[in-house]
């Protein structure tokens, strides 16, 4: 099967899914500073938010990138990813309206574990199907990355229960582990 409907079908829903997000930004009341004041707690969840889906978004490029076909099997993976990337917008919603309360951080931490999960899955279906020597399993190898990811998602379930900021430094390390779009695929295509 060829690949292109799927990238398009998976880009435009990340697309969708940035727009709702930015679309629940509530706008200040008037032009001043306390109005501003009023809304700024809800711009950090956003943020990392749309980091997050930039980063899903430039990771399934780069496996779609490598991966030379698809089936069945890889389309039901990744509508399972995208089933749980679109729960990302409520879950932000829910962080920045309770100003990250327990209950709202450890399910923004159950999404972002089930989001990690679906990539991992979708990956190794890939694999599956493509074999143990493409470019796709050679680059990724042990994916300790993907792995480290999903253990600081595991931990920031409880740990918003603790204190959310826990939760909230994981996330954030998460993040910065991923900023850089993942160069293993890149290198092994430049090869």
């Amino acid at each position: 099967m060829n690949k292109g409907r799927l990238e398009a079908f998976s880009d435009g829903v990340i697309a969708i899914l940035i727009t709702v997000m930015v679309l629940e930004l509530t706008i200040p009341a008037d032009a001043s500073f306390a109005a501003l004041k009023q809304v700024l707690p809800v711009f950090p969840p956003y943020a990392l938010s749309f980091i997050f889906l930039g980063i899903y978004w430039n990771n399934h490029h780069h496996m779609l990138y490598a991966t030379q076909r698809i089936n069945g099997k890889v389309l039901w993976a990744n509508h399972h990813l995208l089933f749980w990337l679109s729960l990302v917008p409520f879950a932000t919603g829910w962080v920045s309206k309770t100003h990250s309360a327990p209950l709202p951080t450890a399910v923004y931490g159950i999404i972002m574990m089930m989001s990690a999960i679906a990539y991992t899955i979708l990956l190794r279906t890939i694999i599956a199907q493509e074999g143990p020597d493409s470019k796709l399993a050679k680059a990724i190898g042990k994916d300790s990355k993907g792995y480290l990811s999903l253990a600081c998602y595991i931990i920031s379930i409880p740990a918003a229960f603790i204190n959310p900021w826990i939760s909230d430094i994981l996330f954030i390390l998460v993040a910065l582990i991923w900023l850089i779009p993942d160069r293993r695929i890149e290198s092994r295509l430049n090869h």
